[in-house]
């Protein structure tokens, strides 16, 4: 290749190179307060009442959290800025993180200074030191474990445990764990006659080898809570001891600043209406450690980057979210005019955070990004053409009502569903999963409502390759594997946790694991006459109910987090099921799949992973979402409405170039993501550039990528570039990854010089029309745009130099058109 076609495909990989690798830095620090006078203080938490808390029994404690109101109407965290000050000394000790330590038995006033002469006081009353309070396992010592990571799923928590000791996993098995320790290693672990000797305090302090290394110091809280609990005795608790209820974190949710810290701290509320500062024995986690971290002792830091994150807080079997706003504070001005409710709460949080939005894309790229994203091609040339040249204000809702009614939109996102409804071709009968994708398809093109849809699958009945939703049964023999799938797909939310134990992350039991279970336990499966090694479904009358393998005892079929139902024997508990996941009252069936779109339009989910939806991973805008869920709800689950309320929205219509403000801004969608088209599209754009179709064997001539009824047709293509293989039900299996093999596959593989030396180039060489028209043209059928006068100018000039050979100037031309970000990308 000549330097000068070299320096044109350099320019051509340029353009728009630029709003996909703009330089990352962070913008500049919002003004300090520093500076500003502050106005008051204050201490909140639940368990501070009047000003006064209490201190009962040794290695309690409670964590103040001061906060400061300033003379410019801010607020922020100023616990590590005033100093403490306790009369009568001897009561307590306050150190400078705002920690409350008992020292004996008694009432003792703290006094809080911050600057100028601003100040408040507390009481707190301390009782049970010189008479000890007798420990209780499960509420004191299991949550050491679990803070200290000792009952992890990577340590002694895990099956079969670790160097012989196991513990249950995060300690919700309490009565196990007592097991364990007290009454197998013939007593080793623990020594009630010397407890400092234990091998339960040895090891974790480091002072006997430990594989996990050292986990705490000697004479820390957790470390004298356990040596106290082998001390009295090592007992487990009384049968009415008090069980915890819920956890609370305070504050549950604040607006800080850039590079900033906010303590938080964490009450544990129990049956008998006792509460109890759990903050060093819960465990922390950051949602985003780009955004924010959090300390052992529950300290958030943020960094630079402008959103919302949320910080999990875990006790026991509780779960607590802290969720902090970082706003960039610059001005938002000149918004458009909002299109709809998605504008409306999108701008207005951009307001909030002093984010401003990038610009409105263009026509060119507004016409290409929806035509891949709803259709999953590129325009035509004459769509372009006709686009471009269109004055009327609403054409691109006008667009976006044709291609939903094209057959492409029906084509591509029976693709999706197909591959996350695992449509996998089995036993080499392509019957069953071609008529498994042609009703997928049939229902998107006829815009089947989505409770319907999704009714249909799951009360599927009947001979296998004779009604087509049937089919989805075939790939599963184990109901757990079945339940789990519905929980994640249809309502965005992950029980396999809960198979086992109660669920880390969310609220689930197994008892709620086993009601959803029982709605399937019914499910009937004979031999099929028709295909072999198939099965026809259907339901088998009896009591559905399943067993919950802890307690032994049966459970009622119960929609997750519903009340259980009583079914009768002879009615299919699934039809039950279908109207519980479509009621208007159901709080995850709509928001699964709004959700689940949001993501395929913008890279993202409001809730990210799309299909990990839970109170400790909140949406990035609560209010969007909620307002989608409704909307879609409320239309009778239109998915056709839903995508044109998306896709005719301001902020969908944004440009992907960023602007000085919002190059870190990940989760507030003030600009589009690029992202690289997907494997199925990116063969039919090259196919459709060179004019050089794929061959599918078995299929029609023409049948495109993204026509393919499953995934039994090999290409190397489509698995180097990350089609599923349609094992799971995640999305996830779909990789958007860059590799290598990948590049190189463009650069110069055999197929991609193939498909560039085919009828495009031929064509072209042949025609009469000047170079700037064949120029335009490849322009048009790549970007969807003209080429600007630069680019044309390049071109020529290359394609006139190689006048002698011109198929293999045009060649060459269409390698650097495919080759570029521009091309490879949606923007």
């Amino acid at each position: 290749m000549s330097n000068k076609f070299l320096t044109f495909y350099a320019v051509v990989s340029t353009a728009f190179a630029v709003c996909l690798a703009q330089p990352i830095r962070a913008d500049e620090e919002s003004s300090s307060t520093a500076d500003v006078p502050i106005r008051s203080i204050s201490v909140s938490s639940p368990r501070i009442l009047d000003a006064t808390f209490t201190l009962k029994g040794r290695d309690t404690g409670q964590q103040l959290v001061v906060h400061g109101d300033f003379e410019d109407n801010s607020s922020r965290d100023v616990t590590r800025q005033v100093t403490f000050e306790v009369q009568p000394e001897g009561v307590v000790t306050v150190d400078s993180t705002g920690w409350v330590a008992p020292l004996s038995d008694g009432e003792a006033v703290i006094h809080i200074h911050a600057a100028d002469g601003v100040d408040a006081t507390m009481k707190v009353q301390v009782s049970h030191l010189a008479t000890d309070v007798p420990i209780n396992f499960p509420n004191e010592v299991v949550p050491v474990f679990t803070k200290y990571g000792c009952n992890s799923g990577g340590c002694h928590g895990k099956s079969g445990g670790q160097n012989g000791f196991r513990l249950s996993l995060l300690g919700f098995e309490p009565t196990e764990d007592f097991e364990f320790l007290v009454k197998e290693g013939r007593g080793r672990r623990v020594f009630p006659a010397a407890p400092e000797q234990s091998l339960l305090l040895t090891k974790p302090t480091g002072v006997l080898p430990h594989g996990g290394g050292q986990r705490f110091d000697l004479d820390t809280p957790a470390y004298r809570v356990i040596r106290r609990w082998i001390d009295q005795g090592l007992p487990y608790g009384n049968a009415d001891d008090p069980t915890i209820v819920r956890i609370e974190v305070t504050p549950g949710e604040q607006l800080m600043k850039p590079n900033a810290h906010q303590q938080l701290t964490v009450a544990a509320f129990y049956t008998d209406g006792s509460t109890k500062d759990v903050t060093r024995t819960t465990q922390f986690e950051s949602n985003d450690k780009e955004m924010a971290e959090v300390s052992e002792t529950g300290l958030v830091s943020t960094t630079d980057s402008t959103g919302s994150v949320s910080i999990m807080a875990r006790y026991q079997s509780q779960v607590g979210v802290f969720r902090a706003t970082v706003p960039l504070g610059a001005p938002v001005d000149n918004l458009p005019e909002p299109k709809n409710f998605i504008d409306e709460l999108v701008f207005a949080k951009l307001q909030r955070l002093g984010l401003p939005p990038s610009a409105s894309s263009d026509d060119t790229t507004f016409l290409r990004r929806v035509t891949i994203d709803v259709a999953g091609r590129l325009p035509t040339i004459s769509e372009a053409e006709e686009f471009l040249a269109d004055q009327r204000e609403d054409k691109r809702e006008q667009l976006v009502d044709r291609l939903l009614a094209s057959e492409d939109y029906a084509d591509w996102f029976a693709n999706k569903w197909s591959s996350i409804l695992r449509n996998k071709r089995k036993q080499g009968n392509k019957q069953v999963s071609y008529s498994f994708h042609d009703w997928i398809r049939e229902s998107i093109y006829q815009n089947k409502p989505y409770d319907q849809f999704v009714s249909e699958i799951i009360t599927a009945t009947g001979a296998a390759g004779m009604e087509p939703a049937v089919s989805w049964y075939q790939g599963y023999t184990d109901v757990h594997a079945q339940v789990e799938d519905i929980a994640q797909l249809f309502l965005g939310l992950r029980i396999q946790c809960a198979r086992c134990h109660h669920h880390p992350f969310e609220k689930w039991s197994q008892q709620d694991y086993y009601g959803f279970t029982a709605f399937f336990t019914r499910v009937g499966r004979k031999p099929s006459k028709r295909l072999a090694n198939f099965s026809d479904i259907y339901h088998d009358a009896g009591l559905a109910s399943a067993t919950n393998p802890k307690t032994g005892q049966p459970v009622t079929p119960s929609g997750l987090g519903a009340e259980p139902l009583q079914i009768p024997a002879d009615e299919d508990p699934r039809i039950r099921l279908a109207d519980w996941m479509s009621s208007q009252e159901n709080p995850f069936f709509a928001r699964g799949l709004v959700n689940r779109y949001w993501k395929h339009f913008f890279g993202r989910g409001l809730v990210d992973p799309e299909d990990d939806m839970r109170v400790t991973n909140p949406a990035s805008n609560p209010s969007l979402l909620d307002a989608l869920a409704h909307h879609f709800a409320t239309s009778d689950f239109d998915l056709k409405e839903l995508v044109r309320t998306i896709c005719t929205s301001r902020v969908y219509g944004l440009s992907a170039e960023p602007n000085e403000h919002n190059r870190r801004d990940k989760q507030n969608f003030s600009r589009f993501f690029p992202r690289r088209l997907q494997a199925e599209v990116l063969l039919d754009a090259i196919d459709g550039v060179t004019s050089s179709p794929s061959a599918f064997g078995g299929l029609p001539a023409g049948t495109r990528a993204i026509q393919l009824p499953d995934n039994a047709f090999d290409s190397y293509f489509l698995t180097v570039f990350g089609r599923p293989e349609s094992n799971s039900v995640c999305e996830c299996e779909r990789s958007s990854e860059a590799s290598l093999a990948q590049s190189l596959h463009l650069l110069n593989s055999q197929e991609i010089q193939t498909k560039i030396a085919g009828q495009r180039a031929e064509k072209l060489a042949g025609d009469s029309r000047p170079h700037e028209e064949k120029v335009r043209e490849l322009y048009l059928v790549a970007f969807s745009r003209e080429p600007n006068n630069d680019e044309t100018s390049l071109a020529v000039a290359y394609l006139t130099k190689n006048e002698a050979e011109p198929k293999t100037g045009y060649e060459d031309i269409i390698w650097s058109l495919i080759n570029t970000k521009e091309f490879l990308f949606n923007h």
